[in-house]
């Protein structure tokens, strides 16, 4: 899989140096921190999945969301 494949959306907890390394390496990138720092974990995990991105945190609730709710991700 090529950089042109993986798309990613980095959580607010991330650091920039994993943004900035994402970026260099030619990632579709986008950052929460840039959206909307606030963003609610359930409006990201719909977010990555709309957009094909995989979600980068560093917040264990994501997957206990996801396993919980069922909600579709990506």
């Amino acid at each position: 899989m090529n950089s042109s494949e993986l798309r990613f959306l980095v959580d607010v907890g991330v650091g920039k140096g994993i943004e900035r390394y994402l970026r260099e390496e030619g990632y579709d990138t986008k950052v929460v921190r840039d959206i909307d720092p606030r963003m609610e974990d359930e409006t990201i995990i719909r977010a990555s999945v709309s957009e094909n991105r995989m979600v980068i945190t560093m917040d264990k609730d994501f997957g206990e969301l996801v396993y919980h709710s069922s909600m579709e991700h990506s």
